[in-house]
């Protein structure tokens, strides 16, 4: 069958038919029909009788296409007139926009025609508005999911803040079946396991002689009756007696169990208490408390110690290392590591910590090597020794008794062996007391006291500290 337009009346006769009902046709034909002459006036409008949200348009005739149409719209209907006036074009398509007094802007879909020799232009339009509200309304309900899903993701990030914060030990368990559907981090530690391990197994197999019906039931009834007397159990992995307090509630349709893990053992609640202590000590205390691991690497530092070095932030200084902020650098830390490894505690080690502007203050460093875990570490304590030092400089003003000891040997030496004999005493004690911190590296000691390795071997040798084998 030859379904082309050109040849589907071919060889019929059309019979004449009579105007009132042609306009009858054509306004039947599509929603509005407008007729426009060729220099864009409103000849004629026909509005389809089973389409009446239109209402009358006939003031339309006699206007401008410019006057009933949107700016963007008749810069559209322009171009489409200029394409549909080419001589191989019979028809073309368009999107307008209506404007009017009495309706608000409405979107038509046209076929423009180009009918008779004064290049009349009939355009048959469909409207567009139930599909404009369908698409609002769907552009609408995209807004609310996107809405609800933003909401359920702060909902989420909230619910995993809270259980990772928490100090409780909390249990979420799927009533359907058994199995834990999550759990906080203090939690797995009183279990024994890992979250990724716990997530997804049966809640009965982690404690010692429980079946899941049997264990789940006893739950269900405590939690139902609001008791307050907990379940005592044993964890099958970490072998601690805990207790276990059931809650019962229903989300999305779901019965879940919120169970409270607490330790019966009077000692682990102690050992919990003195380690909360200690981290608001770490957090809150006076003296900078800094942790190394075994390279000298800063891994944790607290509030103190980016007071002293004038850090704005923590992660300004983990990760790199200590001598960045000493002021002998990596001969301060050599010697401050080695003699705290070799007795596993060293007491006020006096040296200056540098700042981020290269600013000196005096401290002194209490360190402990922790070695009895897989990655052994130091814990130093930093305190700021700047008011001590003044202390000290005014103490160790020259007394009477000193200022005639001094006098007394005027007159039997000159002023310069007095002079000579004082200074190779002081320079005797600083070269010894460098030689022991650094046990005898004498590369270090020489990097301590500011000399090269051959002063430093000259004044061994003149003080007799030198064995008899160097």
């Amino acid at each position: 069958m030859n379904t082309d337009t050109n040849h589907l009346l071919a060889g019929m006769s059309m019979p004449l038919i009579d105007p009132e009902l042609l306009s009858q046709i054509v306004a039947t034909a599509g929603d509005i029909c407008l007729m426009l002459s060729a220099d864009g006036i409103v000849t004629g409008v026909l509005v389809n009788p089973h389409h009446a949200s239109f209402g009358r348009l006939g003031d339309w005739v006699g206007r401008k296409a410019a006057d009933i149409m949107t700016e963007e719209s008749y810069a559209k209907y322009t171009r489409r007139v200029a394409e549909l006036m080419k001589p191989a074009s019979r028809s073309v398509s368009v999107e307008l926009n209506h404007t009017h007094e009495t309706i608000a802007e409405f979107p038509i879909r046209y076929a423009m025609h180009s009918i008779g020799k004064d290049k009349s232009i009939l355009m048959l339009g469909r409207d567009l508005r139930p599909i404009a509200e369908m698409q609002q309304q769907l552009v609408m309900a995209q807004i609310v999911l996107e809405r609800d899903y933003e909401t359920q993701r702060e909902m989420d990030t909230r619910y995993r803040v809270l259980m990772d914060a928490t100090r409780d030990a909390v249990v979420l368990v799927a009533m359907n079946n058994g199995r834990i559907a999550d759990l906080n981090a203090a939690a797995a530690t009183m279990l024994g396991g890992s979250r990724q391990e716990l997530v997804g197994a049966a809640i009965a197999q982690e404690f010692e002689g429980r079946r899941r019906g049997e264990f789940l039931e006893s739950l269900s009834n405590i939690a139902s009756t609001n008791a307050v007397s907990p379940v005592e159990l044993v964890a099958r992995r970490s072998q601690r007696k805990l207790r276990v307090i059931p809650k019962l509630f229903r989300a999305a349709g779901e019965r879940l169990m919120l169970c409270r893990i607490e330790s019966t053992d009077h000692g682990a609640r102690q050992h919990n208490e003195t380690s909360e202590n200690l981290e608001r000590l770490f957090h809150e205390g006076v003296d900078a408390i800094v942790m190394l691991d075994d390279d000298g690497i800063i891994t944790a530092a607290n509030d103190a110690f980016l007071k002293i070095t004038d850090s704005t932030h923590v992660t300004n200084v983990r990760g790199r290392s200590l001598s960045d902020f000493l002021a002998r650098g990596s001969v301060d830390l050599r010697v401050l590591l080695d003699n705290t490894k070799r007795a596993r505690q060293l007491r006020m080690y006096a040296t200056k910590v540098l700042n981020e502007f290269n600013g000196q203050v005096s401290v002194e460093i209490s360190a402990t090597y922790l070695n009895d875990r897989p990655r052994p570490c130091y814990g130093l304590v930093i305190r700021d020794a700047s008011r001590t030092e003044i202390l000290r400089r005014t103490q160790m003003a020259p007394s009477t008794d000193s200022m005639r000891s001094v006098m007394d040997l005027v007159g039997s030496s000159s002023l310069k062996d007095i002079v000579a004999e004082t200074t190779e005493v002081v320079e005797k004690m600083c070269i010894q007391t460098a030689v022991d911190l650094t046990h005898n590296n004498r590369v270090a000691a020489a990097e301590m006291l500011g000399l090269s390795r051959q002063s430093l071997y000259v004044k061994l040798r003149k003080f007799g500290l030198l064995a008899k084998d160097d």
